[in-house]
């Protein structure tokens, strides 16, 4: 077959029907982008949040323990 008798046989859509596909494109476009945005923003804020947390972890680890001293006593009586 031609290519000029594929065209009697699958019709081509209508300009509705493109401008309907264009639209959803553009807007599984935008959806895609905003997305990847929201999720660096996710991402920024748990690992501002997790740097956070070690150095908190890090200054409660040269931190006297206080609650020791009170579970030795418990245990020698």
């Amino acid at each position: 077959m031609l290519p000029h008798e594929l065209q009697n046989i699958v019709p081509e859509p209508t300009p509705a029907a493109e401008v309907f596909q264009r639209h959803q494109i553009v807007r599984d476009f935008y959806d895609e982008i905003k997305y990847r945005q929201e999720l660096e923003v996710h991402c920024q804020w748990y690992y501002a949040t997790a740097k956070q947390h070690q150095q908190e972890l890090q200054k409660m680890q040269g931190d006297l323990n206080i609650f020791s001293w009170f579970s030795r006593n418990k245990s020698r009586n």
